[in-house]
């Protein structure tokens, strides 16, 4: 179900004829009403805005209008009408709340009124704050009574000479408090629906998906759409500055770039290193990882300048469009989200033709790979990611070798994070971008990734994640001679948890805080440096040294001697480890032998 109610403007003056036909059939079936409306009156409300009209999955339902009396002093709310086929949906409530809307915005300073047989819209205008008042309180004009001639009920009006007849009169004065309250209380019944105008945040990257998104809801549905894209570190000055010129020209209202990379670094990359994590051995959650971030800081953004919904690009077969749905659920369950894309089943080569109907030519058909870049890696997707057997060409990865001379490099870690490049110290987000640099020139950290997706279906996707992959193997060689094995054991364990409630957008649960706090006591010895060396296409970790390394005990070398235990230490360690296997193996002899 769709419901969407707005302003109407003169593209709805095709729906005319059919309104005054509804009206006057609704009238005459209640035996009561104002039975007979002009199509052109019905469509002078409607180019000049003083008019909403209501669509229901995209078939029109209902309708209604205002008119202004006395030099503006009163405005009437009129011509409530829902179709037959679509009452009982709550529809007649949300028009009334907008057409109220619509006549304080338009004249606030008059009074507003309605008059009516109806219980149920007596109901409705009396929790908007409406009181119910004598006809000499309306307007005396001559022109509003004139309305009334053709209500099958005209005959009472004129014998109780106007001071009565068979509709009740609400009024409502600009200062009563009654409507702030009951909207209050009854924010939720208005969730479920936006109307032209509407303020709505829409996530956007600049790329096709979100181009179409920005144009659709701006040209077809009438929304004022600002735009906000957050950098969790995959964008240059340059790259930024060109998306938010491309707003502006669609038509964005506003357009905001929040900068959310040392947020990202502290709140996630820094747990994907301490906890080794690659997806199914391969996959560092690239982007996976910059998702539930990006979409916390728009829904924050959203709040922050009031909006009503919040839209992004994702199609309705992959896991982005859960982990923004997710994050908007949690941090502003009271706005609407619209996913244009996913709801209009849209194609590419669709979404390109539009674009270029619209007058917005940008040579997308170009681009075959759809490319996602992060700090913390990037996901490529095309037709060969489509397939399960063919490979993924030289030429669609966007970085290339460009360096075959191997080289030798030293990461120094502290407390588990990247502290320093072949001993220049940096800033662990600035040493990623520097490790990122240096090794793609051997165009190392490249894959593909297979696994399952949200949904449950099997997804493909290529993958560039240099600085990840080697500051991830390295770090885990680190932790191999520094912690204790049980602690190596269970940082396994909760680290493939944590990837994987990553990845399927539950990170907003607080097992991930406990988690992390156990990553988190893990890394206080975690300090050393590794050495490598990098050769195209492959690296080699060489070794580590550092002052916590459990190889440096005196107690022992493996495969060597010992100096902390005797032959028979040895002998009775043995004998007492076994007396379990051997108690299973010696039954098992007894129940051979039966």
């Amino acid at each position: 179900m769709k419901i969407k109610v707005r302003v109407s403007h003169d593209e709805d003056t095709k729906y005319a004829s059919l309104i005054c036909k509804k009206i006057q059939e609704s009238a005459k079936s209640r035996g009561t009403g104002i039975a007979k409306k002009d199509p052109e009156y019905i469509k002078s409300k409607m180019i000049n805005g003083n008019a909403v009209i209501a669509f229901y999955d995209g078939k029109i339902a209902g309708f209604s209008y205002l008119e202004v009396f006395q030099k503006e002093e009163f405005v009437v709310n009129s011509g409530l009408i829902v179709f037959p086929e679509f009452r009982k949906k709550g529809l007649a409530r949300i028009i009334k709340v907008e057409i109220f809307q619509l006549s304080r915005k338009k004249f606030p300073n008059s009074k507003i009124f309605s008059i009516t047989t109806s219980n149920s819209v007596i109901k409705m205008n009396t929790e908007l704050g409406f009181k119910p008042v004598t006809f000499s309180e309306l307007p005396q004009s001559e022109e509003f009574w004139k309305g009334c001639q053709s209500c099958t009920n005209f005959d009472i009006l004129t014998r109780n000479k106007r001071k009565m007849c068979l509709c009740t009169g609400l009024l409502y004065e600009k200062n009563s408090s009654d409507f702030m309250i009951h909207h209050h209380q009854n924010k939720n019944e208005k969730k479920n629906y936006l109307i032209h105008g509407d303020r709505i945040v829409l996530a956007y990257s600049g790329g096709l998906d979100t181009s179409y998104c920005l144009k659709y809801l701006i040209q077809e549905e009438g929304y004022e759409v600002h735009t906000v894209i957050i950098n969790t570190g995959g964008f240059q000055k340059k790259e930024l500055k060109k998306i938010e010129e491309r707003a502006f020209h669609i038509g964005a209202k506003s357009h905001k770039t929040i900068d959310s990379i040392e947020e990202f670094y502290q709140n996630c990359i820094k747990y994907l290193i301490f906890g080794n994590i690659l997806k199914n051995n391969t996959y560092p959650l690239s982007v996976s990882s910059e998702r539930i971030f990006q979409a916390i800081k728009i829904a924050q953004y959203a709040t922050f300048i009031n909006a009503k919904a919040i839209a992004h690009g994702s199609t309705g077969a992959g896991n982005d469009q859960i982990r923004f749905d997710i994050a908007f659920q949690i941090i502003c369950p009271e706005k609407m989200t619209l996913s244009p894309i996913r709801e209009n089943k849209i194609s590419r080569k669709e979404e390109i033709e539009y674009l270029r109907n619209s007058g917005v030519s940008i040579c997308w058909d170009k681009a075959k790979y759809s490319i996602n870049k992060g700090i913390w890696g990037t996901s490529i997707s095309g037709k060969e990611t489509l397939t399960s057997s063919h490979d993924f060409p030289e030429k669609a990865y966007t970085t290339k070798l460009k360096r075959k001379k191997s080289e030798n490099i030293e990461l120094e870690f502290e407390k588990g994070e990247l502290v320093s490049i072949n001993k220049e110290k940096g800033k662990a987000i600035k040493n990623i971008i520097k490790l990122e640099k240096i090794a793609s020139e051997f165009a190392i950290g490249r894959g593909i990734h297979i696994g399952d997706t949200i949904l449950g279906i099997k997804g493909r996707v290529a993958f560039e994640a240099s600085a990840a992959i080697i500051i991830i193997k390295a770090h885990h060689l680190l932790e191999k001679h520094i912690l204790t094995k049980w602690q190596l054991y269970w940082k396994e364990q909760l680290s493939n948890w944590y990837g994987m409630l990553l990845h399927e957008a539950q990170y907003l649960d607080p097992v991930m805080r406990d988690i992390e706090m156990f990553l988190n006591s893990t890394q206080k010895r975690l300090t050393g440096t590794v050495h490598l060396i990098l050769s195209p296409y492959r690296f080699h970790l060489v070794g580590i040294k550092s002052e916590f390394d459990l190889m440096k005990s005196n107690m022992a070398q493996y495969g060597e001697m010992n100096h902390a235990w005797t032959a028979e230490d040895v002998k009775g360690f043995t004998k007492i480890l076994s007396n379990q296997m051997k108690m299973y193996h010696n039954l098992n002899k007894k129940e051979k032998n039966k």
